[in-house]
C-alpha cells in the first residue's frame, strides 16, 4: 500500500506541477526534476527506491515509442550521415572523455570509471523530446537531435556491457566480439522492431473497433521490447524502429475516429510518464547522496566537471559537423551547432543504466564504487535537465533558427488552400460525369469555397432536415473529399512543400471534420 500511495502522491504532484510549467511557459522536465529536488530535501520524506526493470519495462517503451513516432522519415533521409556520426563517434568520444576524466577526479577504478562514461555517454531521446516539443525548431533540426537520442543505444549499450564484464570480472576486452555484439543488438533490434510493425499493421488494418485499437497500441511498444530483450538484443532500438515505421503509416491503417483517440489516450499516457519520471530524477538524488562512502563530499564538482567535459566535447564534435551537412539552409555553421550541443541532455535512460549495475562482483563482494557512479549519473542528469532545459529556448529564439509563428501560419495556411482546391477539382470531375446530384455537389463545393476564401460562413443553407437520401449523399461527398484531400495533403509533404508539423496539424484538422461527420449519422 505504502508504493501505491507513494505513485500516487508523485502523479498528483507530477500533474500540478507540469500544469504550472505549460502555464509559466517552462520546460517540464526542468520544472519538475527541481519540484523532486525540493520535495526529497522536505525532513521527513520517505527515502525512494526505484527498481531499474521499473523504468526499463514500464516507463521507457511507450515514451520511445511516442517519440519515434513524432520522428518525420522524410527528414531522417536527409540527416542520417550526421545521425551517425553522432549515434557512433561521440558516443565512443564521449565515454572515452567520462572515463579518463572520472579516473583523474574521482576514487572510481579504471573499470567503473568507464561503466560511468558508458551511463553518461549517449543523450537521452525521452529528455530531448520532451524539452524539443514546445521549441519552434526547423524540421531537420529537430529530426537530428531527436534521431540521435534514438539511435545511440546500441553503441552505448554494447559500451556499457563491455565495462560491467571489465568491472565485475575483470576479463579481458575483445574488440572483435564487441563490434560482433553491436550489430547483435542494432540489426537484431531492427529485425524485431520492423517484424512488430508488420504484424501490428496487418492486425490494425483489419480492425475497426475502437477499443482493440486503443489496446493494440499501448501493447505495440512493450511487445517490440519484450521481444527484443528476449532474444538478447536491444529493446530500445526495436521500439524506436516499431514506432517509425508505424508512424510513417499509421494514418492509412486506421479511420479518422480512431486516429483521434489513439492521440487522445497516447498524450494521456506521455503526459502522466514523462512526468513521474522526471519526478523522480529529482527526488532519487538525495537518497542517493545519503548512500555515498565517507570522503565522497567532493561529487558535486566532479559532476559538474563531468557534465562540462561532456557539453565541451560535443561542441567540438557538433561545429566541424555542421560546416560539412547543414540541416538548414543559410544558416550559419555556429548557430545550429549550438543548438545541436545545448539539446542533448541526459536523462531516463542513463539513469536506469546505471540503477541496472550489478551490487556485487564475481567474487561475491560489493561492487566498489556503484554509489558514486549512481550518484554522479543523477547530478549530471539533473544538471542537463536544469541549466540546458530551462536555457535552451532562449538559445533557439536567439540563435534566430526559431520557426516564427506567422511563417508557420502562413505555410498551413497555403496548404490548406491547396487541399481544398483539389476537393473543388474532385467535386468537378463528378460533376463533368454526372455521378452525383448537382445540389449536393453545390452544397460540399460551397463549405470548400468558403474555406478557400478565408470565410467563416457555415454549411447550414437551405438545409432540409427532413431529406434524409439527400444528406446521405451529401456526407459521402464530404467523406469523398476528405480522402482526396488527405491524398493531396501527403503528396505535398512527400515533395517538400510542406513541413512534418503542417502535416500533422492538417490531417488532425481533416481527422476532425471526418469524425463530426461519422458522429452526426
Amino acid at each position: 500500500m505504502r508504493a501505491v500511495g507513494t505513485v500516487l502522491v508523485l502523479v498528483v504532484l507530477a500533474t500540478l506541477v507540469a500544469t504550472g510549467a505549460r502555464r509559466w511557459r517552462i520546460p517540464a522536465p526542468s520544472l519538475l526534476v527541481i519540484a523532486g529536488l525540493a520535495v526529497a530535501l522536505i525532513p521527513g520524506t520517505p527515502a525512494l527506491h526505484i527498481a531499474p526493470q521499473t523504468i526499463a519495462l514500464v516507463v521507457l517503451p511507450p515514451l520511445l515509442y511516442a517519440s519515434a513516432e513524432e520522428m518525420s522519415l522524410r527528414d531522417l533521409k536527409i540527416v542520417w550521415r550526421p545521425v551517425t556520426v553522432l549515434a557512433l563517434g561521440l558516443v565512443l568520444a564521449s565515454a572515452a572523455a567520462v572515463g579518463f576524466l572520472a579516473v583523474a577526479l574521482t576514487p572510481l577504478t579504471a573499470p567503473m570509471a568507464l561503466v560511468l562514461g558508458a551511463v553518461l555517454a549517449s543523450t537521452d531521446p525521452v529528455a530531448v523530446t520532451a524539452l524539443g516539443r514546445r521549441l519552434a525548431l526547423p524540421g531537420r533540426v529537430q529530426t537530428m537531435v531527436q534521431a540521435e537520442s534514438l539511435f545511440n543505444d546500441a553503441t552505448s549499450l554494447v559500451l556499457f556491457k563491455v565495462a560491467i564484464g571489465l568491472a565485475i570480472a575483470s576479463s579481458a576486452v575483445s574488440w572483435p566480439k564487441a563490434g560482433g555484439e553491436f550489430f547483435l543488438l542494432a540489426g537484431g533490434g531492427s529485425v524485431i522492431g520492423a517484424a512488430v510493425a508488420g504484424v501490428v499493421a496487418l492486425i490494425r488494418a483489419r480492425t475497426t473497433d475502437p477499443v482493440l485499437e486503443t489496446v493494440i497500441a499501448l501493447v505495440t511498444p512493450y511487445a517490440a521490447y519484450v521481444l527484443a530483450e528476449g532474444a538478447h538484443t536491444s529493446g530500445v532500438t526495436a521500439v524506436v524502429v516499431a514506432g517509425v515505421v508505424l508512424g510513417r503509416s499509421g494514418y492509412r491503417l486506421t479511420d479518422a475516429r480512431i486516429r483521434l483517440q489513439l492521440q487522445a489516450v497516447y498524450s494521456v499516457v506521455v503526459f502522466l510518464l514523462e512526468s513521474v519520471v522526471f519526478a523522480i530524477i529529482g527526488l532519487e538524488l538525495p537518497t542517493m547522496v545519503r548512500d555515498l562512502p565517507a570522503g565522497s563530499g567532493a561529487w558535486p564538482l566532479q559532476a559538474l566537471a563531468l557534465a562540462a567535459v561532456l557539453i565541451g566535447l560535443r561542441v567540438l564534435w557538433v561545429w566541424p559537423l555542421s560546416r560539412v551537412v547543414k540541416p538548414v539552409e543559410g544558416a550559419a555553421s555556429w548557430r545550429v551547432a549550438a543548438v545541436v550541443t545545448w539539446a542533448g541532455t541526459r536523462g531516463v535512460m542513463p539513469l536506469a543504466a546505471a540503477l541496472s549495475i550489478p551490487l556485487l562482483d564475481d567474487d561475491g563482494t560489493a561492487l566498489p564504487g556503484r554509489a558514486l557512479v549512481l550518484v554522479l549519473t543523477t547530478a549530471v542528469v539533473v544538471f542537463t535537465l536544469v541549466v540546458q532545459g530551462l536555457s535552451l529556448a532562449p538559445l533557439v529564439n536567439r540563435s534566430g533558427l526559431a520557426l516564427e509563428p506567422q511563417d508557420t501560419a502562413r505555410e498551413q495556411e497555403h496548404a490548406r488552400q491547396q487541399i481544398a482546391r483539389a476537393g473543388l477539382d474532385y467535386l468537378d470531375q463528378l460533376a463533368d460525369l454526372g455521378a452525383a446530384p448537382e445540389a449536393a455537389l453545390d452544397r460540399v463545393r460551397l463549405a470548400l469555397d468558403a474555406r478557400l476564401r478565408h470565410s467563416l460562413a457555415q454549411d447550414h443553407a437551405d438545409q432540409d432536415a427532413g431529406d434524409a437520401p439527400f444528406l446521405q449523399v451529401c456526407q459521402q461527398l464530404r467523406h469523398e473529399v476528405i480522402a482526396v484531400q488527405g491524398t493531396e495533403l501527403q503528396g505535398m509533404y512527400d515533395s517538400h512543400q510542406i513541413s512534418d508539423s503542417t502535416r500533422r496539424q492538417l490531417q488532425y484538422d481533416l481527422d476532425l471534420e471526418e469524425s463530426g461527420l461519422s458522429s452526426g449519422r
